[in-house]
């Protein structure tokens, strides 16, 4: 979920407005935002909303919070697309102005901010770094990006144009970190082209589906081609890749890819004459290949068919994956991850891509961003083994100075995270969060008092089962106890609810360790 704020003369320049999913953390919860309460403090100085790449980890809180923020949004085509698509289905397309930089390089003034675009090669169409401007030196933000002596899409910068950009001097580098631990280059997406054929065609008369992520239009288009050249129809299961694949071709990324059959076309056809595109290759309960996997799609695969996993197998989503694996696996249908074979390759720098970038910008400052905390001091670390004269790991909500004086850490304001829960953006460990943490781990119990003050209690997500009813009629027993030792107080509302949720709760937890949520109501006259 990347937010960066850079702040100069008092403006603000935000750098990409992104979101993540939601896991077991937050129950009931599917999207996570950075809470944006230190800028919502300064808009009359936020200048603008700049857009690296259309990764939704980049752009995907830009209907939650852009019409709020008020200011203007920019990006190159194909991003500033799927940014007003987002805009329309959320109803606030004519609230938000989205600019479009149309050309590689373009720049833009804002304040004392210039910011040019870079193109940089990566898993999605159009990734950019930008070289952004000011009075006390230039920094260049990397974005996520990766070096590609194969792309399949786009004109990266070159080396030399990037030791052109060191020549004229950075005074400070913020850097992708994802793979810094990962000690070869990421690979290129030619050498996928040439791994996907050669899987494809060891599996001539084979019904094939492959998966990946909807955005990589390179990986798209690489499988465009291995589909032609395999003699195969391609069909597509997914919304997100119908909808990238429309934008991408309406930006002249796809245009020589091969007309898509339906799904019942695909069925009829021989099972060695189709190859499948679907999404869900990250364990997705809704997507296609889940659906695929529990045989409730029109999509079907059988024993001996196969299910090539072109994508990299995000952190926490292994169970994820594993269940729909094991659902495949059960099926006999077989399975080829990029463990066993190199179909796909990473979007992300590898330590000599970064090294690489080093020598040629020879910045100095080295600030790493987008990864944990271990890969961004990892990250300075190798910016000192190359001779970097200062490295900076921050963290969420630190203020860094880069210029003028020492560059470090000079304050720290809150930074905290947002989530979507229904149709509510709430505090991630507000109250209700919170609460729903307490349910999900002991359960709740109910206690309803009469107006003769008897006690009816209910439980819910309880560890008793065979044993509830006698639990049930023992807690209310207690409740009676608790009360009748009130005596004269018995008039006092307050002390009566307490007393009986103190031994309701006391009751379940004698009988199943646990302590649960208890609630008691006063009902009747």
């Amino acid at each position: 979920m990347n937010v960066n704020l850079y702040g100069c003369q008092g403006k603000w320049l935000m750098v990409d407005l992104g979101m993540t999913f939601s896991g077991n953390e937050y129950p009931g919860v599917d999207l996570v935002f950075a809470d944006p309460e230190f800028i919502e403090e300064r808009l009359d100085d936020l200048l603008g909303i700049v857009i690296t790449h259309a990764h939704e980890d980049h752009i995907g809180a830009i209907p939650y919070f852009a019409a709020d923020f008020g200011v203007p949004i920019y990006a190159t085509p194909f991003t500033a697309e799927l940014i007003r698509r987002k805009l329309q289905e959320a109803g606030i397309e004519d609230e938000v102005e989205l600019n479009i930089i149309e050309e590689d390089h373009g720049s833009i003034e804002l304040g004392p901010f210039e910011v040019t675009y870079i193109p940089l090669a990566h898993s999605i169409a159009e990734g950019n770094a930008l070289l952004i401007e000011t009075p006390f030196g230039r920094i260049f933000h990397t974005g996520d990006w990766k070096l590609d002596e194969e792309p399949m899409i786009g004109e990266p910068a070159t080396e030399e144009e990037l030791t052109a950009f060191g020549d004229q001097g950075i005074l400070a580098l913020v850097c992708d970190s994802t793979n810094v631990f990962n000690p070869v280059p990421s690979g290129s997406e030619g050498a996928v082209y040439r791994g996907l054929m050669e899987e494809v065609q060891r599996h001539a008369g084979k019904r094939v589906l492959v998966t990946t992520f909807a955005s990589n239009v390179a990986r798209l288009l690489t499988l465009g081609h291995v589909a032609k050249e395999t003699g195969r129809r391609l069909c597509v299961a997914g919304r997100s890749l119908d909808r990238i694949i429309e934008v991408a071709k309406a930006n002249n990324y796809l245009d020589d890819f091969p007309d898509v059959v339906d799904f019942d076309t695909a069925m009829k056809l021989p099972r060695g004459e189709v190859l499948i595109i679907a999404t869900g290759g990250q364990g997705e309960p809704r997507a296609a290949l889940s659906r695929i996997a529990d045989d409730s799609h029109q999509i079907e695969l059988s024993r001996g068919d196969v299910v090539l996993f072109s994508s990299r197998q995000i952190p926490g989503n292994e169970l994820a994956i594993g269940r729909i694996q094991n659902r495949l696996a059960e099926r006999g249908i077989t399975m080829v991850t990029d463990r066993q074979s190199e179909i796909h390759v990473s979007g992300h720098p590898g330590r000599p891509e970064l090294e690489a970038l080093y020598g040629w910008l020879r910045p100095e400052i080295l600030m790493p961003v987008h990864g944990e905390m271990r890969h961004m001091q990892e990250q300075g670390r190798v910016g000192e083994a190359n001779a970097i004269p200062h490295q900076v790991v921050q963290k969420n909500g630190d203020i860094v100075r880069l210029a003028p004086g020492k560059p470090g850490k000079i304050a720290q304001v809150h930074s905290g995270r947002l989530v979507l829960d229904g149709d509510m953006i709430i505090p991630a460990n507000g109250e209700t969060i919170t609460m729903r943490r307490r349910l999900s781990r002991d359960g709740i119990i109910f206690v309803a008092l009469d107006s003769h003050l008897n006690p009816h209690i209910e439980g819910f997500g309880l560890p008793l089962d065979e044993d509830y009813d006698s639990f049930i009629e023992e807690a209310e027993s207690d409740v009676v106890a608790a009360i009748a030792k009130l005596k004269g107080r018995r008039k006092d509302h307050e002390q009566v609810l307490e007393a009986a949720r103190l031994a309701a709760r006391k009751a379940c937890q004698r009988w199943t360790g646990k302590k649960p949520q208890t609630r008691v109501m006063l009902v009747g006259k």
